[in-house]
């Protein structure tokens, strides 16, 4: 048993985000047809509709205790960490750099997608495109992607955006311009296999190395600069 942020204990097997429960009944469906046309092919439904179950898991989250921690907004390894130019449609700067950090999610990975940071949405940018390896940097400008622009009350913007993979075929994101979100709250999930790339405010202090293991909500990937603090 795991305590979440509010104190409640949570359960050693995760819940199933509702988001995943069709593609659950469509592998149990297949399972009861697979078992009707020969009952030893049952077993590779099963299996299938396990590890269907496993990747929409959406298991509560123990938040760090620090109030300028930047976390982790996928389940992933970090696979390219650099400064890079943030993506199109946002409104900034171009020609302006910023410290990225980007996750990448294989298909045995949690694909529930949380907020690094507490904030506003500015805006959101959805751009349609290829499905290269997203562990590629060239994901971050060919793939299927879905950017957002995030404001923190003391006007620090980063941007977080969701980018389709190899074997991904669908972006969903439920989080809308204007609204608020609070650091780690779900806002998005993609499915089979992808990345989740987080363009830092100026001044942010990296905490995390290339090729560590991240764990949504939970892993602290940087920490906002000082003045954003108030300090």
């Amino acid at each position: 048993m795991s305590t979440s942020k509010l104190g409640k204990p949570s359960s050693a097997i995760p819940p199933i985000h509702k988001k995943g429960w069709p593609f659950v009944a469509c592998f149990i469906a297949l399972t009861i047809g697979l078992i009707w046309v020969n009952p030893h092919l049952g077993w590779i439904g099963l299996a299938l509709t396990v590890w269907c179950c496993f990747f929409f898991r959406d298991p509560e989250r123990v938040q760090p205790p620090m109030e300028d921690a930047i976390i982790s907004p996928a389940d992933g390894v970090i696979c390219l960490l650099g400064p890079a130019h943030p993506p199109e449609g946002l409104g900034l700067d171009s020609g302006k750099k910023m410290q990225r950090i980007c996750v990448f999610m294989n298909v045995f990975d949690c694909h529930v997608n949380r907020s690094p940071i507490a904030g506003t949405i500015k805006k959101v940018a959805y751009t349609k495109g290829k499905f290269v390896n997203a562990a590629l940097d060239q994901a971050s400008t060919e793939n299927e992607r879905n950017a957002l622009l995030v404001e923190t009350d003391q006007g620090s913007q980063f941007v977080v955006v969701q980018i389709a993979g190899l074997v991904a075929r669908r972006i969903l994101c439920w989080a809308a311009e204007g609204d608020k979100l609070s650091r780690a709250e779900r806002f998005g999930l993609i499915r089979f296999g992808s990345r989740v790339d987080v363009y830092l405010p100026d001044g942010s202090e990296v905490l995390i190395s290339l090729g560590q293991k991240a764990v949504a909500g939970e892993t602290t990937l940087a920490r906002l600069p000082v003045t954003e603090m108030g300090a």
